[in-house]
C-alpha cells in the first residue's frame, strides 16, 4: 500500500474530525504537562530592519528541541488503550521522532521512529536517548514515510502521522493559543510549512478567535509542496525536494490538513536556503539562539512581508540542528556577509614581498585567516608566484577597501569565488 491510499484511508476513518475551539482549548491545557513556558521574545533587530514590531515564539527552547511534541503528546491523549498497548510507529526527519519518542516514554508505551538516512546524527541519538527504537530508511521524509506504514501493517502498530492527522494538528496549535495570550493585538503571524501540521493548527485556531489576524505559511523555495498545492487547488507531490531545511523537507502535505489550509492561510512565502544562511547568523548574533534552518524559515520571511508598523510573530519551530551543520552555515553565512572572502594576488618570487603585503593588510586592519603561497603557478617566478590571503572583514566595504588598497599597489587583485576560479572585481 503506498503513501496515498495510506493517507486516504485515515482520511476515510477520521472523516467525522473537524478542528473546534473545545478541542483546542482541551489541547492546550493537556500539552502544558510536557511543554516549556515559550514567552515571546521582543526583537529589537528585525523591528528595526523591517519597521515593524517583531516578536521571536522560541519553540527551539522545549525539552525536546521543537515544537512537536505538543502534537505528538496530544496525540497520544486521545488513543485507546487498546491502540497503546499496540506500540506506536512513525516517520520523521528528527523533531517529530523526539516529540513522540519522549511522549511515549512518559505514558510507558513502546515506540519505532522510522527516519531518514539523511536525517543529522544529533537528532537520531536524541531519539533514542528517550527509549525508541530508531529505523533509519530512505533518503527523504516521504520514503521514510512510506516504509513506516508498511512496518505498521506487519506489526499491527498504531501509527501517529507527524503532520496528517487532526489530532496532532490540534496539538500543534496549542502555540496559537499562547501567542494571542501573550499578543491579544498580534497582526501576523508565520509559520513553517512542511506537511502542513503546525500551519493547519495555529491557522484554524488565529482565525477562530481572531479573523482578522493575518497567518502566512513560509516554505523552502526547493520544498514548495504546499504552495503548488494551493496553486493546483488539490494536494500534489514534487518530484524532488532540495533544501538544507531538513524538517520541512517533505514531497507531499498532508491531505487532511490541506483544507484548512486552502481556508484559513492568507499567504504562502518561499525562502531560499541562502537566506537561511544569513538568518542563522542574525539570530546567533543578535539574540543568541541555535536555531535549526528550518525554524529560520520565518525569520528569513521577515524580509518578504511588504508591510509596516505591524506586530508580527515569527515561530521559531526547533532548535535541533548538529554541530557539523551549525559550523558550515556560520562559515557560508560569513562569505555571504564578506566577512570573510580570499583574494589572489601575483607577486615577485624575491624575500621581503610577502612582509610588503602583510603591512598594506596590517594597515588596512584586515585579518588574515589563511596563506597560501605557490611559487609553481608561472614559469616566469620572477613576476608570478600567487599568493592566496584568506581574510576576515568587518563587512562589503571593508573588503572593498582591503581590495581596492591592493590594486593601488599594484598587485592586481582578483577575489577568489571557489577553489580553482577566480572573478574580477
Amino acid at each position: 500500500m503506498d503513501q496515498e491510499k495510506n493517507e486516504k484511508s485515515i482520511v476515510e476513518e477520521n472523516s467525522e474530525q473537524e478542528l473546534t475551539l473545545e478541542k483546542f482549548e482541551e489541547a492546550s491545557e493537556i500539552v502544558k504537562e510536557v511543554t516549556s513556558e515559550t514567552k515571546l521574545i521582543y526583537s529589537e533587530y528585525f523591528s528595526s530592519i523591517t519597521g515593524n514590531k517583531v516578536y521571536l515564539k522560541p519553540e527551539n527552547m522545549q525539552y525536546t528541541g521543537a515544537y512537536k511534541v505538543r502534537g505528538a503528546y496530544y496525540k497520544i491523549s486521545t488513543l485507546s488503550e487498546d491502540e497503546k498497548k499496540k506500540g506506536l510507529i512513525t516517520a520523521s526527519a528528527g523533531n517529530h521522532a523526539q516529540g513522540v519518542a519522549y511522549a511515549a516514554k512518559l505514558a510507558g508505551i513502546p515506540a519505532t521512529i522510522v527516519m531518514p538516512t539523511t536525517t543529522p546524527l544529533m537528532k537520531v541519538n536524541r531519539t533514542r536517548s528517550y527509549g525508541a527504537e530508531v529505523v533509519l530508511y530512505g533518503d527523504v521524509f516521504d520514503e521514510a514515510c512510506e516504509y513506516a506504514y508498511k512496518l505498521a501493517d506487519e506489526h499491527g502498530y498504531t501509527f501517529v502521522h507527524p503532520f496528517n492527522d487532526l489530532d496532532v494538528a490540534t496539538g500543534q496549535g496549542s502555540i496559537a493559543m499562547e501567542i494571542i495570550k501573550e499578543l491579544p493585538t498580534v497582526d501576523y503571524i508565520l509559520v513553517p510549512i512542511g506537511g502542513g501540521g503546525l500551519c493547519t493548527g495555529v491557522s484554524t485556531l488565529a482565525k477562530l478567535l481572531n479573523p482578522n489576524i493575518k497567518v502566512i505559511g513560509v516554505e523552502p523555495a526547493g520544498a514548495n509542496c504546499m504552495q503548488a498545492s494551493l496553486k493546483a487547488g488539490h494536494v500534489v507531490t514534487l518530484p524532488t525536494v532540495n533544501t538544507i531545511a531538513d524538517g520541512t523537507a517533505v514531497k507531499r502535505p498532508g491531505e487532511k490538513l490541506f483544507p484548512y489550509i486552502q481556508k484559513y492561510v492568507d499567504d504562502i512565502i518561499t525562502v531560499e536556503d541562502s537566506e537561511l544562511i544569513v538568518a542563522f547568523l542574525d539570530i546567533v548574533e543578535n539574540h543568541k539562539m541555535i536555531v535549526e534552518n528550518s525554524g529560520l524559515l520565518t525569520v528569513a520571511a521577515l524580509k518578504h512581508l511588504n508591510v509596516k508598523k505591524k506586530k508580527i510573530v515569527s515561530i521559531l519551530s526547533g532548535g535541533n540542528m548538529d554541530v557539523i551543520t551549525m559550523s558550515s552555515v556560520v562559515q557560508h553565512g560569513l562569505i555571504q556577509r564578506d566577512r570573510i572572502f580570499t583574494v589572489s594576488v601575483l607577486l615577485p618570487d624575491k624575500p621581503g614581498e610577502l612582509a610588503k603585503v602583510a603591512t598594506l593588510l596590517a594597515s588596512e586592519r584586515g585579518n588574515v585567516i589563511k596563506l597560501e603561497h605557490n611559487q609553481f603557478v608561472s614559469i616566469n617566478r620572477n613576476a608570478a608566484v600567487e599568493l592566496r590571503i584568506t581574510l576576515e572583514a568587518e563587512g562589503t566595504e571593508h573588503k572593498n577597501k582591503i581590495v581596492q588598497a591592493l590594486s593601488d599597489a599594484g598587485y592586481r587583485p582578483k577575489l577568489v569565488k571557489s577553489k580553482g576560479s577566480c572573478y574580477n572585481e
